[in-house]
């Protein structure tokens, strides 16, 4: 589906009748205001995990590592600003997902299957979750992409990377695709913003989740403005993938080295293809070698690299990046946590190096 067809797809759902000039009415948070505190210069970090979950006993989502996340981003890294998530509109959910796949998950008429598929019982709660995800996700792109204000560079979501959501269904943990979601809107804004421009605004997904992001590679199968790249476990869940514009499949018990490899092969292969102007960095704690559902055996200093290499290689392009944690399933949640932690460590580098060259 084009751009232009989910925009349509979106106004129908709202009931709303097509502007000759531009036809998505854009919500404009009020928080990104030049004048707001919240653009004062601070890695700015979204988070919903207030919103948790009521899962059985022995559910194995680790759900807590969100609240530990961000208590450790605010008690170790002063220089992170983590705000509460608005939530997603149906419009903005309608970008990159049907109608009816919206409405059984806000009212609750999920079929038990489809619950299972996504491996989370529905709950209010469980939509409302939802919803933060994805707006969590959007909160940051827009931070970074600053249109109309000033550019931040990089922005995160302190969960997120819900990539095996596709258009009518939802799997592996996830609900909404919020990257799918927040790429969509932010070349809907783009368009909105610089109406001249002919092009819309170019995207590409960094997915280095250990899972496929089959989901999001689905959404944007025949979309050329939006790039997929996902580097994960070959044999490794979702056991059916779908094609991305570029896989990187990786045999279990893959180390630091020939991960680092296989990432720079990738990243060489993006500067063969159409420059983004956003890119969103899926920075994913299970490829982790304690991580229970991973199958690949990265250290510390190994994930420390590879966030290193992919926001080295966006700020050398000068290119805005939003960045979500994903997956992490750790045997000890403290040492996911602690991937997640180092993470956030090489961004608020890399972001000061963006507000030295703004101001």
């Amino acid at each position: 589906m084009t751009l232009q067809a989910v925009i349509v797809a979106v106004q129908q759902f709202r009931g709303e009748t097509l502007a000759a000039d531009y036809p998505v009415t854009i919500r404009r948070p009020c928080i990104f205001s030049q004048n707001h505190p919240s653009a004062l210069p601070i890695l700015q970090a979204f988070y919903a995990d207030n919103f948790v979950l009521p899962l059985p006993d022995g559910h194995r989502f680790p759900m807590a590592k969100y609240k530990l996340l961000r208590d450790r981003v605010v008690s170790e890294l002063p220089g992170v600003q983590v705000l509460q998530a608005p939530a997603a509109t149906d419009g903005e959910l309608a970008l990159a997902h049907i109608p009816a796949y919206i409405e059984s998950v806000i009212h609750g008429t999920l079929p038990a299957p489809a619950q299972r598929e996504i491996g989370f019982p529905w709950s209010p709660a469980m939509a409302e979750r939802a919803r933060r995800s994805v707006g969590a996700t959007v909160a940051a792109a827009r931070v970074a992409l600053g249109l109309g204000a000033r550019p931040h560079g990089i922005a995160a979501n302190l969960a997120g990377g819900t990539h095996h959501a596709y258009a009518h269904k939802g799997g592996g943990f996830c609900v909404f695709n919020d990257v799918a979601v927040a790429a969509r809107l932010m070349q809907a804004e783009w368009a909105r913003h610089y109406r001249h421009q002919r092009q819309p605004l170019q995207v590409t997904v960094i997915d280095l989740d250990v899972h496929q992001g089959n989901g999001t590679a689905s959404i944007f199968s025949n979309d050329s403005s939006v790039f997929t790249l996902s580097m994960h476990g070959e044999k490794n869940f979702p056991f059916r993938k779908e094609a991305s514009d570029l896989d990187i499949e990786l045999p279990d018990g893959c180390a630091d080295m020939p991960y680092l490899e296989a990432l720079e092969r990738a990243l060489d292969e993006l500067d063969h293809r159409p420059k983004p102007g956003l890119i969103f960095f899926l920075a994913g704690a299970d490829p982790f070698e304690g991580d229970r559902l991973g199958r690949l055996a990265l250290s510390y200093d190994g994930l420390e690299a590879r966030d290193r290499r992919v926001f080295d290689w966006a700020w050398q392009r000068r290119i805005p990046l939003a960045f979500c944690m994903a997956g992490g399933y750790g045997v000890k949640i403290d040492e996911t946590v602690q991937v997640q932690v180092n993470t956030y460590r090489v961004a608020l580098s890399y972001w000061s190096r963006w507000q030295n060259q703004l101001s």
